[in-house]
């Protein structure tokens, strides 16, 4: 078969064309079906992932207007707890502790935000230190969170560092959605990291861009960028910050609330993604201990509507609740997915060429960097930028 041109590729996965190319990406079951193996799936046509007349699939709704609650709170670093299950323990109850008084007080909510890291906070050190200091999907957290939510008839988000079996020696970073039976409706990957955020010092958690090929092939394309379907709107959840092409490909597969979670973000980014995306969006922030030289980056949770008019928030790094409520069903009549101008950036677009290539941590588990200076010295070595 003779090789596409750059060009002729990218504008193969255009939205509008995307019936007509033939990568070998077949749909599959997403990573929040559970474990899948087997080799890649057989050539297939592209599924559709972007309708061409800018809808997109949904449920029925429920009922026109949601209310969305953020949690707020710090977390005791399994680093620094007498035990990991002490740890472990109690920062469930205290995420137990913070939901039961959201579902009873001001009104009932239909989503549950938490933060990126509410079980295990953020954990530094080696490959093997950080390990430690993973969870499961599902497991024991997931199911005393699902009673949860089961009795507060709502849905519950939350991220956490998370291992798998059929990614052995990968951190992962998962956020989980729980749907109002308690049940995980989908677990989403870390889609990409802020690369040389901390040079020498992090390992960075596997995502879906650093083993995107074996994602694919196991989960299929449509979990690379999934939305989940409720009956009070379009949902996703991310962590990545800073990153606008990220949310341009939710939102063109049809999000209409994009939930974010958090240890350290910038407001202002909440913003610009909910008005170019013309989504709402709601982020969670961790807190810190006032005498933490980061906590002026801790809290100011908040809920942003699609013009990028703040909703509720919390200015402090105090822990707390705030809501909002959603008009989901005067928002989705007659909208459409936004109007991005990609015929028009296409030919820059095709010459870029990202500074690390896809799936650099596609390696044997006994070769992933097992220190930050690994990472660095991997980072190095295949930057198309400074070779």
């Amino acid at each position: 078969m003779k090789p596409r041109s750059r060009l002729s590729t990218l504008a193969c996965m255009a939205p509008f064309l995307a019936a007509g190319c033939s990568p070998a990406d077949g749909p599959g079951q997403g990573p929040g079906a559970g474990p899948v193996t087997g080799q890649a799936p057989a050539p297939t046509s592209l599924p559709v992932l972007v309708r061409p007349d800018g809808t997109y699939p949904v449920k029925p709704l429920e009922k026109d207007t949601i209310v969305v609650k953020v949690i707020q709170n710090g977390v005791q670093n399994l680093q620094q707890a007498p035990s990991i299950e002490a740890g472990l323990k109690a920062n469930l109850e205290k995420m137990v502790s913070f939901a039961q008084k959201a579902c009873t007080t001001g009104a009932k909510p239909d989503f549950l935000l938490f933060n990126e890291f509410p079980l295990t906070g953020y954990s530094a050190g080696s490959r093997e230190e950080k390990l430690k200091f993973t969870i499961t999907i599902p497991g024991p957290e997931t199911e005393r969170l699902g009673a949860l939510a089961r009795e507060c008839d709502t849905y519950l988000i939350f991220g956490s560092y998370a291992r798998d079996e059929d990614w052995p020696g990968h951190i992962l970073s998962i956020n989980t959605v729980l749907d109002r039976q308690g049940r995980i409706a989908q677990k989403y990957w870390k889609t990409r990291n802020i690369t040389r955020l901390t040079p020498g010092e992090e390992i960075p958690t596997t995502t879906i861009e650093n083993v995107r090929d074996k994602f694919r092939a196991r989960y299929g394309i449509e979990a690379e960028f999934p939305v989940l379907q409720t009956e009070y709107g379009n949902i996703a959840v991310s962590t990545v910050q800073l990153d606008p092409f990220v949310f341009a490909a939710f939102a063109m597969r049809g999000v209409e609330i994009m939930f974010r979670t958090a240890t350290l973000f910038s407001p202002d980014d909440v913003k610009a993604t909910a008005l170019y995306h013309n989504v709402y969006s709601a982020m969670s922030n961790i807190t810190f201990p006032a005498d933490s030289p980061v906590a002026a980056m801790g809290g100011k949770s908040l809920i942003v509507g699609p013009r990028g008019q703040v909703l509720a928030e919390d200015p402090t790094n105090n822990e707390g609740i705030i809501e909002a409520t959603i008009p989901i069903a005067a928002f989705r009549k007659d909208r459409r997915i936004p109007r991005y101008p990609l015929e028009v950036v296409a030919p820059v677009f095709s010459q870029y060429r990202q500074e690390l290539p896809l799936n650099h941590l596609d390696l044997p588990p006994g070769e992933l960097p097992k220190t930050g200076e690994d990472m660095k010295a991997l980072v190095d070595r295949l930057s198309r930028w400074l070779n």
